[in-house]
């Protein structure tokens, strides 16, 4: 936590160097703060903030591209006359734990066009979807854990920075 309240100081420093406290000099400030912080990394010991930023930035982009590959499926086939689709509901065991973890990988599957998160089994082990392109469940299910949920996975959870 100190480490994202000496972040928000340098960009509120930055602001006043620039004499102008905007929302684009704070974001400005906020990254260059960021990237000082990762350069002292070593004075100032490990912390999961400074690994846990790129590891939003993964998820966020990851997120985007998928969100742009299956609308861009999605037009394909609605604007063809042949239909692709291929619904299935899938069961997808699930590595996640907590009910914040799981609430998450819900609403990302949820927000990408073509799945639905449907329900959580009682035990909360396993994630039912519906997939409107699912010819091969298995290949759905390595997606949604080696790809989504994995980098959900280190989001949560950042690895200790050992430098």
């Amino acid at each position: 936590m100190k480490y994202f309240i000496l972040n928000i100081i340098l960009a509120i420093i930055w602001s006043l160097l620039e004499e102008d406290i905007n929302a684009s000099n704070l974001i400005i400030g906020f990254i260059l703060g960021h990237i000082v912080l990762q350069l002292s990394r070593r004075a100032l010991g490990p912390s999961p903030y400074l690994y846990g930023i790129f590891k939003a930035i993964d998820l966020v982009l990851y997120f985007w591209v998928e969100i742009f590959k299956t609308n861009l499926r999605l037009v394909v086939d609605v604007l063809t006359p042949i239909n692709y689709m291929k619904p299935r509901i899938i069961a997808v065991p699930l590595d996640v734990t907590s009910d914040a973890e799981i609430t998450a990988l819900a609403n990302l599957i949820s927000l990408t066009p073509g799945s639905l998160s449907l329900d959580v089994s009682a035990d909360r082990h396993v994630l039912y979807i519906h997939a409107m392109y699912a010819e091969d469940k298995n290949k759905v299910i390595r997606d949604v854990k080696g790809k989504l949920e994995r980098r959900l996975l280190e989001f949560a959870s950042p690895a200790k920075d050992n430098s």
